[in-house]
């Protein structure tokens, strides 16, 4: 096992291409002076959209990528300019790239007689591993007769056969189907159990990121906007990125003008009725008139079973997914979803009252999207 810290890393690319009207060449940042540590024995998962660099990131680790600037240790070795086959980490693609001259056993024993180890010792290596991926009893076919699955279970296995000091996983489960994907997040979390190797799996699939990771890393633009577990991260969204990209539905997040009454402070909408009281714990950050982002999650709002002489909002979209329903309301010029497990039916028109539970809101700034402490 291995200590992975990254210190400012930055990754530019040298864009040689002419652009429209000659332009000058432009220098572009795919990471900005990211930083954070992965502990010893610690799944980390790097989560973020397409283009955010996290794939980058993950090169530069594995030594396939120049780093621009900045400094890359695993303990407290230095990296910047080691030879990727003197890292001591594992990498297992997003594409398989096995061998499909070779049976299993012999892809697995590939980079072991390369580095002339006795057979004895690749012979007991793969005995090892083999069922942890469960490829043991595949160790006789060549990759053409496996299945998707098969393939990158077999591309993880070769991975970690040599027992390295850290494992990089890139996007490893995207090629898979549904089903095949949550059986082999099951096979990847049980593996780390039993070799308890440090491990960092980039992925844009955020429920891959939150039922792997000890910690998650988002990024975006190549810059980190938010490190922490999956509960840290749920619950307490540094910006209104990371509240948007992380849930599923998504959190939502409305437009909204702060209105004080009476001494008292409410969310309201603009064409809609619709007025939500704020939180006491926001009045000292608040004042008339102030525009806000108001972030909730679809769980915590829900339609009031007892209706009043206050606002209602009419109902847009009603889709029962059996196991849960999803209600969509619409607040002036936006949509407002909403979950529940209970057994309810609505119709699209239909007048309700919303309930909000107040104390798991979050507000972001309209303009740089921080949060509203």
């Amino acid at each position: 096992m291995a200590q992975l810290t990254l210190t400012g890393i930055h990754k530019r690319y040298d864009n040689a291409e002419k652009k429209l009207f000659k332009k000058k060449k432009v220098n572009d940042y795919a990471v900005k002076d990211l930083s954070f540590t992965c502990e010893d024995g610690e799944f980390v998962g790097i989560l973020g959209p397409s283009g955010c660099g996290k794939s980058t990131t993950l090169r530069m680790v594995a030594g396939l990528e120049e780093i621009t600037g900045g400094d890359a240790y695993i303990g407290n070795v230095r990296i910047n300019n080691l030879l990727p086959k003197d890292r001591n980490i594992g990498l297992a693609f997003e594409d398989y790239a096995l061998y499909p001259p070779l049976t299993v056993y012999e892809n697995l024993a590939f980079n072991m007689r390369a580095k002339k180890m006795p057979d004895s010792e690749i012979k007991k290596a793969i005995d090892y591993v083999a069922p942890l991926l469960k490829v043991d009893d595949l160790l006789d076919m060549k990759p053409p007769a496996l299945s998707g699955g098969q393939k990158q279970r077999v591309n993880i296995a070769r991975a970690i056969v040599r027992r390295p000091g850290l494992l990089l996983l890139d996007e490893p489960l995207s090629h898979l189907d549904g089903k095949m994907r949550q059986a082999l997040r099951h096979e990847i979390k049980r593996m780390h159990h039993e070799i308890k190797c440090t491990t960092i799996i980039v992925t844009h699939d955020q429920m891959e990121a939150m039922s792997l990771a000890d910690r998650i890393v988002i990024m975006k633009d190549g810059e980190l906007q938010q490190m922490g577990t999956p509960l840290e991260v749920y619950d307490n969204p540094e910006n209104e990125f990371v509240a948007g990209f992380i849930g599923e539905p998504p959190m939502n997040l409305l437009q909204s003008i702060v209105h004080h009454e009476s001494g008292q402070f409410f969310f309201t909408f603009e064409n809609s009725p619709l007025r939500v009281e704020v939180p006491e714990r926001y009045y000292n950050f608040l004042q008339n008139n102030q525009k806000v982002i108001l972030g909730v999650r679809p769980v915590d709002v829900m339609v009031a079973k007892r209706t009043t002489a206050g606002s209602h909002v009419p109902i847009s979209i009603y889709e029962n997914l059996g196991d849960e329903r999803r209600v969509s309301v619409r607040v002036g010029d936006m949509l407002l979803n909403m979950t529940t497990t209970e057994d309810v039916r609505y119709e699209r028109g239909q007048m309700v009252q919303l309930e909000f539970n107040a104390e798991k809101t979050h507000l972001f700034h309209p303009e740089t999207g921080s949060r509203i402490r």
